[in-house]
C-alpha cells in the first residue's frame, strides 16, 4: 500500500544529485577580477593578449589565481581588492600604451570562484542583483529636443527626395525649429507639393502660410511626436545594451522610467568611471565611396598626400583607404544586419536599409559599378573603415558585404552595424554606487533571515509532529536546495525581494506538510490503521494542496506579468518556490515516509505527535458534567 516503485526512488535520487550539483557553485562566492575586452574593431583579444597580460603581471610580482580567455574577454582573478587594483593599473599600461587612444577596455569586476569542473558542467551561481552584489546605478535623461530635431532633418531630406522624384520644382525645404518649411513659386506648385507630402508623410500636419510667398509648414502630429520620442528611447536602450555587453556585466538592468529617462544598473561593476565612459560612447556609421582617382590611389598605396575632398582611414588589417567626404548613407537608414554567406559560400554580411536608403543605394550603385564603397564607424570623433567592398551589381534595399573575412568576423561586423548609434544624446542626472561591503552585509542579513526561519520551522515541526515533523523538515530542506538549483540553472537574478520570496516559500511549503500530517491524524482518530491512515492522508490532502498552490501561483504570475523591477524578482522566486514545494512536500516527503514505514506489515503506531481520539474527548466532557 505504502511502497514506491524503484523508478520513483531513482527519480528522487537523480533530483537530489542534480540539485546539489547546480546549487553548489553558490557556496564559492565571488573573486575580485580585472576584465580586458576590445574597444576597437582592429583590436583582438586572443592568446597573444593573454600572454602579454601574463608577462606584465609577472614583472610587477602580482600573481592572479586564474588567468583565462573567456569568450571575447580576458579575466584575471585575484585574492584581494588591493591586488586587483594594482593589477588593473599594470594591465592598463600593458595593453594601452597610448592612453589617449585606448584599444582595450580594462574594467574592475567580480566573477565567480567556482572550480573549472563545475563550470564545464554549466553549473553556475545565481546572478546577484545590485542590492546584494554591489555595483553602480545610473539615471539617464534622453534629450528629446535633439531626437525630434534629428528626425525632422531626416524627414526634410526625404521630402526633398520625393519632390525631386515627382518633378515638383519647389523653392526650398528647410527645418525651422520644430517644423519644416516648404516654399514654392506659385500656388499650383505648392498644391502639388502638398499632395506629394500628404501621400508620403502621413505623420505630418500641413498648414498654408496666410501671407507672403506660397509656403507650407509641416509639423508632427501629436501621436507621431509621441512615437518619435518612444522610438528614440527604445533605440538608446538597445544601443546601451550593446555597450554594456563590453563590460561583461551579468544581468544588467536597462529599462525605461517615465517618458524620457532610462535606468541602468550594473551589478558587480566597481569602476564607475569606466562604466560612465562606456555609457557615454556614441558611434555612427557612414557609407562613402572610395576615392578611385590617381591621386587617391597614390595616397593609398604610397602614403602620399590626401586629395582635396577626401579623407584617410585605416581598414581592419591596418591598410589605409582614401574615401570621399560626401556621405552616401548613414546608420539611421540601416534596418538590419545579419551574417550570411555569398554565392561562393564565403562569409558575408547581409544589410537591409529603409526605402529612402534603398533608393539612394540603387542610384549610387548604378553609377559606380566595380568601384569600392567603404563603411566607416565613427566613435569619439575617430573613424575606422570596417570594410571597403567592391560594388558588383546594382543594389537596392537588401545587399551583401563580402570579402576576405571569417565567420567570426562576419558576426562581429553584423553586430557593430546593428548596434548603430544613440538616437539622441543622454545626460547622467543621478549616480549611485553600492560597495561590495554593503552588498555582502545585505547577503548576510538575507541568509540569516532564511536560515533562522528554516530552523524555527524545523524545530516546531519536530516538536509537534515528532518523526513526521522530521520528515517534513528534510523535505523542506530539499525544497530549498531545489529552489536554489533551479534559480542557478535559469541564471536568474536574486535580489533582496527575491530572498524575501525565498523565506516566504519556506512557510508556504511547510503548509502542505501540515495539511498532510493533520489529515493522517484525522484518519487515525477515525480508527483507520496506521498504513491506511498514511495512504489516505497523502491522497486526500493532495486536492487541497493543489487548489491552494494554484491560487498562489496565479497571484505570482500576475505579479510577474504586470510588475517591474523588484516586484518581478519577487514573483520569479515565488512562482518557482510554489512548484518546488509541491514536488518536495508531496512526492519527496511521501518517499521518506514510505521508505521508513512502508515495509512494516504489522505496523501498530506511527510517530506523529498526540492524536486526540473521540473517546478521550467524550470521557473528559462526561467528567466535566459530573463536576
Amino acid at each position: 500500500m505504502n511502497r514506491y516503485p524503484l523508478w520513483k526512488y531513482a527519480l528522487i535520487v537523480i533530483a537530489l544529485l542534480v540539485a546539489v550539483l547546480y546549487a553548489l557553485p553558490n557556496l564559492f562566492g565571488e573573486a575580485p577580477a580585472v576584465q580586458v575586452s576590445a574597444i576597437k574593431v582592429t583590436a583582438k583579444v586572443d592568446t597573444a593578449t593573454l600572454s602579454r597580460i601574463e608577462e606584465a603581471l609577472k614583472r610587477v610580482g602580482v600573481a592572479p589565481n586564474r588567468l583565462t580567455l573567456e569568450g571575447a574577454s580576458v579575466l584575471a582573478r585575484f585574492d584581494t581588492p588591493d591586488d586587483q587594483l594594482k593589477a588593473k593599473d599594470t594591465i592598463e599600461r600593458a595593453v594601452n600604451p597610448n592612453a589617449d587612444d585606448p584599444a582595450y577596455i580594462v574594467a574592475l569586476n567580480l566573477v565567480s570562484r567556482s572550480p573549472a569542473w563545475l563550470t564545464a558542467l554549466y553549473a553556475k551561481p545565481m546572478y546577484l542583483g545590485l542590492d546584494l552584489r554591489g555595483g553602480v546605478h545610473f539615471m539617464l535623461q534622453v534629450d528629446m529636443r535633439a531626437a525630434i530635431t534629428k528626425r525632422l532633418d531626416t524627414v526634410a531630406s526625404d521630402i526633398r527626395l520625393r519632390l525631386r522624384e515627382k518633378d515638383v520644382r519647389h523653392g526650398g525645404v528647410t527645418r525651422a525649429g520644430d517644423s519644416i518649411e516648404i516654399r514654392a513659386r506659385d500656388a499650383a506648385t505648392l498644391a502639388a507639393a502638398r499632395q506629394v507630402i500628404a501621400d508620403t508623410q502621413p505623420d505630418l500636419d500641413l498648414a498654408d502660410t496666410a501671407a507672403g510667398e506660397p509656403r507650407l509648414t509641416a509639423t508632427f502630429k501629436p501621436q507621431a511626436l509621441l512615437r518619435v520620442q518612444g522610438e528614440a528611447v527604445k533605440q538608446n536602450i538597445t544601443t546601451l545594451h550593446n555597450r554594456v555587453n563590453e563590460l561583461g556585466v551579468a544581468e544588467p538592468v536597462i529599462q525605461q522610467q517615465g517618458v524620457d529617462r532610462v535606468v541602468v544598473q550594473l551589478p558587480g561593476v566597481q569602476d564607475t568611471a569606466k562604466a560612465k565612459d562606456i555609457l557615454g560612447r556614441t558611434a555612427t556609421l557612414e557609407m562613402r565611396l572610395v576615392d578611385e582617382s590617381a591621386e587617391g590611389r597614390a595616397a593609398e598605396l604610397n602614403n602620399g598626400p590626401v586629395p582635396f575632398g577626401s579623407e584617410k582611414f585605416l581598414q581592419r588589417d591596418g591598410r589605409p583607404v582614401i574615401v570621399k567626404r560626401q556621405v552616401i548613407l548613414t546608420g539611421e537608414s540601416l534596418s538590419n544586419a545579419q551574417p550570411s554567406f555569398d554565392d561562393k559560400q564565403q562569409p558575408a554580411v547581409e544589410l537591409t536599409v529603409d526605402a529612402k536608403g534603398g533608393a539612394i543605394m540603387k542610384q549610387v550603385s548604378r553609377e559606380n559599378l566595380k568601384k569600392r564603397m567603404a563603411i566607416i564607424l565613427f566613435e569619439k570623433g575617430k573613424g575606422e573603415a570596417l570594410t571597403a567592398p567592391v560594388i558588383q551589381s546594382e543594389l537596392g534595399n537588401r545587399f551583401q558585404i563580402s570579402g576576405s573575412m571569417t565567420v567570426a568576423e562576419a558576426n562581429d561586423l553584423a553586430l557593430l552595424l546593428r548596434a548603430g548609434s544613440l538616437a539622441a544624446p543622454m545626460e547622467i542626472i543621478e549616480e549611485r554606487t553600492i560597495g561590495p561591503s554593503l552588498g555582502a552585509e545585505n547577503i548576510a542579513k538575507g541568509f540569516h533571515s532564511v536560515a533562522w526561519g528554516f530552523l524555527a520551522i524545523c524545530v516546531f515541526m519536530c516538536v509537534y509532529y515528532m518523526l513526521f515533523g522530521a520528515f517534513s523538515s528534510v523535505a523542506l530542506g530539499f525544497n530549498l536546495l531545489l529552489l536554489v538549483a533551479i534559480l542557478s540553472m535559469l541564471q536568474a537574478t536574486l535580489t533582496l525581494p527575491g530572498m524575501a520570496a525565498m523565506a516566504l516559500a519556506l512557510g508556504m511549503a511547510i503548509d502542505a506538510n501540515v495539511l498532510i500530517n493533520e489529515r493522517v491524524r484525522e484518519e487515525l482518530r477515525n480508527g483507520s490503521s496506521p498504513q491506511a491512515a498514511i495512504h489516505a492522508g497523502y491522497d486526500r490532502a493532495w486536492a487541497t494542496i493543489l487548489d491552494s498552490n494554484v491560487t498562489s501561483l496565479i497571484a505570482g504570475l500576475a505579479l510577474l506579468a504586470f510588475g517591474s523591477g523588484p516586484v518581478r524578482g519577487f514573483a520569479v522566486v515565488h512562482c518557482i518556490g510554489i512548484l518546488t514545494s509541491m514536488f518536495s512536500a508531496v512526492f519527496f516527503s511521501r518517499g521518506l515516509v514510505n521508505l521508513w514505514y512502508g515495509r512494516r506489515k504489522k505496523l501498530k503506531t506511527v510517530s506523529i505527535g498526540t492524536v486526540w481520539r473521540p473517546e478521550n474527548n467524550a470521557q473528559r466532557l462526561g467528567s466535566d458534567a459530573a463536576a
